[in-house]
């Protein structure tokens, strides 16, 4: 029996439903692809990502119910997150678990300069020992996000909530989700406005999907 049958029956039988949890990337935005922004304040969404984060709105709101939507603090979190919450009704909840990794010294950094770094290799194949000058290492960023959403998940047993964050946070909680080492989390692709859906239960989680740009969100369970 595949392992994710396993502890859907788990749950199934235990008579607790799991926490759905979709965590959404933010849309797009004028540095996307070119610039390490990090938590820096007063970037905003791209006209294309205004665009992405209206259509993962769309794709959101088929769900039969959503309980809540959070999102990290900054412009383009919290951008994203409004048309999701106006096309069910509800208030985006800033949560800062949901930040950002703190980049410290890099942050506002072009990307072809940190690609030219010594370091820069260590991120890429070694993150879990990696610091960023005077800011987070993956490890701490990896630890917050996950704590937060432990904690999201505690407040809402058994419902559907939106998480909307950055792409790293993502990556290390679906590596988390999955039980993959921290330093493989580069090989995971988090694409802007991109819904990955998380079931935690009380048999561990289940990955669900991973990255959906466009799949039926209303179709998602344990296989």
């Amino acid at each position: 029996m595949p392992r994710s049958s396993k502890k859907a029956d788990a749950a199934k039988n235990s008579g607790v439903k799991p926490t759905l949890v979709l965590l959404v990337r933010h849309g797009q935005t004028p540095t996307t692809g070119s610039s390490l922004p990090g938590r820096a304040p007063g970037l905003h969404l791209a006209d294309t990502g205004r665009a992405q984060a209206e259509a993962a709105a769309t794709r959101i709101a088929s769900l039969k119910s959503v309980a809540a939507i959070y999102a990290s603090p900054l412009e383009r979190t919290r951008e994203t997150a409004a048309p999701i919450a106006k096309a069910r009704g509800l208030k985006v909840q800033a949560t800062r678990g949901l930040l950002e990794c703190d980049f410290g010294d890099w942050t506002g950094s072009l990307l072809k300069d940190l690609f030219k770094l010594p370091e820069w290799a260590t991120v890429q194949r070694y993150p879990s020992g990696f610091r960023f000058p005077n800011g987070e290492s993956f490890t701490e960023m990896q630890q917050r996000i996950t704590g937060t959403i432990a904690a999201l998940v505690a407040k809402h047993p058994g419902e559907t909530i939106v998480a909307v964050s950055h792409a790293d946070p993502i990556k290390a909680a679906i590596a988390h989700a999955m039980g993959t080492h921290l330093d493989l989390f580069q090989r995971i692709v988090v694409s802007p406005c991109s819904v990955t859906a998380i079931a935690y239960g009380t048999s561990g989680p289940v990955v669900l999907t991973v990255n959906s740009l466009g799949d039926d969100l209303t179709k998602l369970a344990p296989s």
